[in-house]
């Protein structure tokens, strides 16, 4: 994360890398803004759950950029967790003469080129909403052919239905929770929850 506070005249490039979960590597996104040619000082980084509102690497980075300066990503989603986020954000950017340019998307952006850039990304948050869309529509085709075929939709079951009962049946007869966990198998955390009432 960039260290010094005093910005430069002129336009520069900050870059911004995010990964959504602890299991991501930023390593990618790390080397792709590396050899684009920003020095590491000028790379602004989060790396947080997905369901963590709190970025402090965008934030900075946002105090920082002034007008005129371009914020790099190695692709736009790494602005925000969706569409909606970052659209908003770039043009917010945009509001502020702050670009964005994308090195990895299908369609490379680059809002500070008025033109060809901003038509790119337009189209590119178009297909990403149509892609959503076609994600949903497949997803739901799924579960009706399974739901037809019979088969069961979502999380398998932890414990079937008939250990169940005969863990209730148990309870009922008076046995202790780690006797019946003993019987059954069936973890006594679990138990508790399948017995509560």
């Amino acid at each position: 994360m960039p260290t010094d506070q005093r910005h430069p005249t002129g336009g520069l490039e900050l870059g911004y890398c995010r990964v959504s979960t602890t299991k991501q590597s930023l390593e990618r996104q790390l080397d792709a803004l590396s050899n684009a040619g920003l020095p590491d000082e000028r790379v602004y980084v989060d790396k947080k759950s997905g369901a963590t509102v709190d970025r402090p690497g965008l934030t900075d980075l946002l105090a920082y950029a002034r007008p005129g300066d371009t914020i790099v990503v190695h692709t736009l989603d790494r602005l925000g967790r969706n569409l909606r986020e970052v659209l908003n954000l770039v043009h917010d950017l945009g509001e502020k003469k702050i670009g964005v340019r994308s090195l990895a998307d299908p369609l490379p952006i680059n809002t500070a080129d008025e033109g060809m850039g901003r038509i790119a990304f337009l189209l590119l948050a178009l297909f990403a909403e149509m892609e959503r869309t076609f994600t949903a529509e497949r997803a739901a085709h799924a579960r009706a052919v399974a739901e037809a075929a019979g088969r069961r939709i979502g999380r398998p079951v932890a414990h079937p239905s008939d250990k169940i009962e005969y863990a209730r049946l148990l309870k009922g007869q008076g046995a202790s929770y780690g006797e019946i966990s003993a019987k059954t198998g069936i973890p006594k955390t679990s138990l508790h929850r399948y017995l509560q009432g």
